[in-house]
């Protein structure tokens, strides 16, 4: 009855994915990505990466996404804008005009887009800060800054994700949802589960579930292995898989961390391979935990490049459950009708 008169509507969430957060830390070096620039310019990243972004927002209303430039010298917030940030933004516009002010440019500067209705303003807000902070961090950036550090700061940007995941954790509440309509589950029926008398059983807690996406493009990062090492071991205490997506340079220990938490690693270390880049963001890692679990993720090797050992990546190797065929019988002898077979003792044989 209470399907039909719609009273069961406060309970309806409860039955809803859990919301996903993505932090995306993006490699922007900018003496990697001069060396790119023939194959796959900053700026077509870019477009392909807000796409992808968008789509991630797009399959659950309250999935999450912080984007962290691992610059050559320092790690920035490219997306959401630091409140510092939007302060002082509102404090040097605060003697614009007021047409400036209606555009958005008085209320905020980064973090307020220019009214557009022909695209989803989540969307918008997104686009417009992402794109604001990358240009001042590009702008911000000296020769001299770039001669003393060619690396990129990999460690300083993991750390600030780890912090971020850690705060966005403790403010999403954990619930516990009624998982006896699994759909995606080919174990679960509609019911529940007639074998399984435990009530508490079918009872599964949802929170916020976390993944980090690596976009590299540099070279060597032995000079800070013990800070990204320490990094990579946090995560995967707290069950945050790192997933890489090696553009250019030496993979080195990135591959071990994927392994390590449980990611995926890709490296489209050819021009053909890198003109395909939204496609293996879209296919390769879009998914997060809760759907991964019922698909088979893509992995490149199961061999380590930089000692030659076996890793367990994922599930790579494992073949897609295929339906056996149904065994054909052999064909009985006709034993019925009327002829009889060699050696039977009556009746003429039949010749060979």
């Amino acid at each position: 009855m209470n399907v039909v008169d719609a009273t069961d509507r406060a309970e309806a969430h409860e039955d809803l994915e859990p919301p996903s957060l993505l932090t995306i830390i993006l490699d922007t070096n900018p003496h990697a990505w001069a060396l790119l620039g023939d194959s796959l310019p900053l700026s077509k990243a870019v477009a392909n990466l807000l796409v992808f972004i968008n789509a991630h927002l797009a399959i659950n209303y309250a999935n999450r996404v912080a984007v962290i430039a691992s610059h050559a010298e320092r790690a920035a917030w490219l997306y959401p804008t630091p409140a510092h940030a939007r302060k002082q933004e509102t404090q040097m516009n605060g003697s614009v005009s007021n047409s400036h002010a209606q555009n958005g440019e008085g209320r905020g500067g980064a973090v307020q887009p220019p009214d557009d209705a022909n695209k989803y303003r989540p969307f918008a807000q997104m686009e417009y800060a992402f794109m604001d902070n990358l240009r001042k961090l590009m702008d911000s950036t000296t020769t001299e800054a770039i001669q003393s550090s060619p690396s990129t700061m990999l460690a300083g940007a993991l750390t600030r994700a780890l912090a971020y995941i850690s705060k966005q954790t403790s403010t999403v509440p954990t619930t516990t949802t009624n998982a006896q309509f699994n759909y995606s589950d080919p174990s679960s029926v509609a019911g529940g589960n007639d074998l399984n008398n435990d009530p508490t059983s079918n009872q599964t807690t949802q929170g916020l579930t976390s993944r980090v996406l690596i976009v590299s493009v540099s070279g060597d990062l032995a000079d800070k292995y013990i800070e990204i090492m320490n990094s990579i071991f946090a995560c995967q205490r707290l069950s945050i898989p790192i997933d890489i997506l090696k553009l250019a340079g030496d993979p080195v220990f990135l591959q071990q961390a994927a392994d390590t938490t449980g990611g995926i690693y890709m490296s489209l270390s050819t021009p053909q391979a890198r003109a395909g880049l939204l496609q293996y963001l879209m296919f390769a890692y879009l998914p997060d935990q809760t759907a991964r679990d019922h698909l088979i993720m893509p992995g490149e090797d199961g061999t380590c490049l930089l000692c030659g050992s076996h890793l367990s990546m994922a599930n790579y190797g494992q073949k897609p459950a295929v339906v056996p065929r149904k065994k054909k019988g052999k064909k009985k002898r006709i034993a019925d009708s009327g002829v009889d077979t060699p050696g039977s003792g009556s009746g003429t044989p039949i010749p060979v």
